[in-house]
């Protein structure tokens, strides 16, 4: 679906935001981006969507070059940025004027999210309320039925009731010729929905790997004391929360910010059960 090769990006005036970075994300998966502020996720997933353009480097999207912003990639890309205007319109005009730049667009599909939103179809998208505009540019972008799925920050403005609809909504809208992009410094919005996580550090990919690899390798768990088995842990409430080797094939739930947390602070035993 996408392969990047050996990217070098950076804007104007600026140092290399990228370097020589590679990866591929297939069909059939939930990414889940992560990085600390300024790290280039919002930049690697302008790069993909055709937004901004490389130095050098390869990158290839669905077949395509995305800097050459080709009719037929573009109506299979649904890219939901973290800042996006919305026009002064009814939502019936703009499902008019914007459904049939997607060939498979699907209204029917987008009154079950909207239903699902809570948001009535008369609505005016001027007058709602930001969360209530994030939700409903996310469902009508999964209307469109693209391939490819980006999403910036989508939980930013959502309540707690509407993050576990959108959860519920995500995890429904997976099938096997769709891939979905989510980039998110909230990491634990995405507890349960991502299957495999992609975090950015110093210029590069400093993890890649599904939660099914990261559980398989690691154990989560609390511990009163800490030991030499405990690869990275931080304080809580009567002990910490850890991260071991999982030496004997336990099964644990993947703290994603735990793992975050010990990834950008250059934790030297992770890596080497990663690389």
């Amino acid at each position: 679906m996408i392969k990047i090769s050996d990217l070098n990006f950076g804007y104007p005036r600026q140092q290399l935001l990228f370097r020589d970075m590679n990866v591929q994300l297939s069909a059939g998966h939930i990414y889940g981006l992560l990085g600390k502020n300024g790290a280039g996720k919002s930049s690697l997933l302008k790069n993909i969507a055709g937004l901004v353009y490389a130095k050098s480097g390869r990158l290839e999207v669905m077949g395509y070059d995305p800097a050459k912003r080709h009719p037929a990639m573009l109506s299979d890309i649904c890219f939901i940025p973290e800042e996006f205007h919305l026009p002064s319109l009814k939502i019936g005009a703009y499902i008019k004027a914007n459904a049939p730049f997607y060939p498979r667009f699907d209204e029917r599909y987008l009154e079950e999210l909207l239903k699902e939103f809570d948001i009535p179809l008369s609505n005016k998208l001027v007058d709602m309320s930001y969360g209530q505009k994030k939700k409903f540019i996310i469902a009508f972008g999964l209307a469109t039925q693209a391939r490819l799925v980006i999403m910036d920050e989508p939980t930013n403005g959502l309540d707690i009731p509407s993050k576990a609809q959108f959860r519920k909504i995500m995890a429904a809208a997976l099938v096997d010729e769709r891939c979905i992009i989510i980039s998110t410094h909230q990491v634990r919005d995405l507890d349960n929905l991502i299957d495999t996580v992609i975090m950015l550090d110093n210029s590069s990919i400093a993890l890649n790997a599904s939660v099914e690899e990261i559980t398989g390798k690691l154990t989560f768990k609390k511990v009163k004391e800490l030991d030499d088995k405990v690869i990275y842990a931080e304080p809580a409430l009567a002990g910490f929360n850890a991260m071991l080797l999982n030496e004997y094939g336990e099964e644990s739930k993947l703290d994603i910010e735990l793992l975050f947390n010990a990834v950008i602070s250059g934790n030297s035993k992770l890596k080497q059960h990663f690389n």
